[in-house]
């Protein structure tokens, strides 16, 4: 999941890249870029993926 939204943030900055359009800092596409960067990098991580390493209970 964590992947996807990667892709997405990465796809809106290079449309705002190739657009130049102006934003301001928060919304820039240096911003989008290093968010999508941080989603990847929790996604190679492992979070979000759904697996938990607890103990399961079964009958």
């Amino acid at each position: 999941m964590l992947a996807i939204a990667s892709a997405v943030v990465f796809a809106i900055a290079w449309v705002l890249y190739l657009a130049e359009v102006s934003t301001n800092h928060f919304f820039g596409t240096t911003s989008l870029m290093l968010l999508g960067l941080t989603l990847a990098a929790l996604h190679l991580a492992g979070v979000g993926s759904g697996w938990s390493s607890g103990p399961r209970r079964r009958r």
